[in-house]
């Protein structure tokens, strides 16, 4: 899989063509791969055809036509379901097929799926992303990889059309892991910069000077660069939606319980992250948690606020 035409003769399918999954697919179109798509919204599929890809009617579909298969989807009941169900990869792929979930799940889920993906003669990755949505379009995705590195060495040319940074962290459920670890590190950070956006909305200072006057030192990243701006702005239109980031959370706090990991600050944020669901706001960007201090602090925080 050295050169370009035997990378791109490799047969590749993609389930799963959402807000992160439908950009993903459109890089490897772009690379000039053989294509298979399935998701359950059928426009979504139709809109791929129409960029070149081959529609699938289901997951079996996409297994009986690809070498390489990758995942895009909500929850780890939703990949059991693509890969194993009745439907799933499983029954479609042959032996020697390679699957690679780049969901945000439990490890123990995803292990559970690459067990039964060996004992038929298939092998697996899990390599959840991060970088949201602008990642995703422009193709510069973070992506944390477990699993053989046998598998790993034949998906990264792939990957890498998808991701910028992309690195075996270990076995399988160790992309997960990571995923986790990486998501405590993004919505923690969230709710530490909504606490010092507020309360310097609400003393009068002007944010954007603040922003400009911070993001240099210590306190500067790349959370409070994507998401400040927004947040002043307005622009709660989500790159990660509130209530997947809690399904993410949700899952760490499964972990952290079973291995006695106590996790004080996630189980804060989780709660806050509920609130705002209950609010109506489960389909607004992480970077929406600022309103759940609003409201606390009765007061709104904006690029006008100073």
């Amino acid at each position: 899989m050295d050169s370009t035409k035997e990378v791109v003769s490799v047969k590749i399918g993609f389930i799963g063509l959402g807000i992160m999954g439908k950009p993903m697919s459109q890089h490897l179109i772009r690379a000039g791969y053989k294509l298979t798509v399935y998701d359950i919204n059928v426009s979504a599929v139709e809109e791929l055809a129409a960029s070149g890809a081959i529609a699938a009617a289901s997951p079996k579909e996409v297994g009986e036509q690809s070498e390489l298969i990758f995942t895009m989807l909500p929850n780890g009941e939703h990949v059991k379901s693509v890969i194993l169900g009745e439907q799933g990869v499983i029954h479609g792929a042959k032996p020697g097929a390679i699957v690679v979930d780049m969901s945000s799940i439990s490890p123990v889920v995803s292990k559970e799926i690459a067990d039964a993906l060996q004992a038929a003669g298939m092998e697996m990755l899990d390599a959840p992303v991060s970088g949201g949505e602008p990642k995703a379009v422009d193709g510069t995705l973070a992506i944390m990889v477990g699993g053989p590195e046998s598998a790993f060495q034949q998906a990264k040319p792939v990957l890498e059309h998808m991701g910028k940074d992309i690195t075996l962290v270990g076995g399988h459920g160790c992309g997960t892991t990571a995923k986790l670890a990486n998501q405590i590190l993004v919505n923690v950070h969230i709710a530490a910069m909504s606490e010092a956006l507020i309360l310097a909305a609400k003393a009068g200072i002007d944010l954007q000077k603040m922003y400009e006057a911070i993001r240099g030192g210590l306190a500067g990243s790349a959370v409070l660069d994507a998401k400040v701006p927004l947040i002043l702005e307005r622009n709660f239109v989500a790159g990660g939606r509130i209530d997947i980031n809690a399904k993410d959370l949700t899952n760490v706090m499964d972990t952290a319980h079973a291995i006695g990991v106590p996790l004080p600050l996630t189980s804060q944020v989780l709660e806050m992250f509920h609130s705002l669901k209950a609010d109506g706001k489960a389909a607004d960007d992480h970077g929406g948690l600022v309103q759940y201090y609003e409201k606390i602090a009765n007061f709104q925080v904006s690029g006008d606020s100073q």
